[in-house]
């Protein structure tokens, strides 16, 4: 309740050297059930010795486990082709962490900026809530959020985020 009433009021996030894979395993290890039980094939493509980002770690695994669950939930109406998810981790430019989520459900039609706005879901049950404050996390973090719709089908998401201070490029 404290993070989330500092969000609210905007109060700087408690930061610190994180490793994203780290991270990234920890987000899997919660959402270990739900992959397993929607019956998901996941693959990762994490990049070993990634310089290290500076964050909050609760606010960057719940960026990157709304987008898993978002991926998940996106597979769920597949019945013929296999659920595919892959979490990956990349350098990109000389100073940023890339980390995207891929999915091979059923991708999205509208603007890719649209789904950030605040009350806009594509869910029979959803709020519109999870990427947009995915996205104001990321941006805290001095980072981007964003998604292209992939061909035929799927989705990725994802983020960019600088590496800490003191790290060589």
């Amino acid at each position: 309740m404290a993070r989330i009433r500092g969000f609210i009021a905007k109060q700087p996030a408690d930061r610190s050297r994180l490793n994203i894979n780290e991270v990234i395993h920890e987000v899997l290890a919660l959402a270990g059930r739900a992959i397993h039980e929607h019956h998901v094939l996941l693959s990762q493509q994490l990049k070993p010795d990634l310089p290290a980002v500076l964050g909050d770690r609760v606010q960057l695994q719940q960026v990157v486990l709304n987008l898993i669950m978002n991926g998940i939930e996106a597979m769920t109406t597949l019945t013929d082709e296999p659920r595919l998810l892959q979490v990956k981790s990349q350098i990109v430019d000389p100073d940023w962490v890339h980390v995207a989520v891929r999915d091979s459900g059923t991708g999205f039609s509208s603007e890719p900026d649209h789904l950030f706005s605040p009350f806009y879901t594509t869910k029979p049950h959803g709020m519109g809530m999870g990427l947009s404050i995915s996205r104001s996390l990321v941006e805290k973090h001095g980072g981007r959020l964003q998604a292209v719709s992939l061909t035929p089908h799927g989705a990725e998401f994802f983020f960019t985020l600088p590496f800490a201070p003191g790290v060589p490029s």
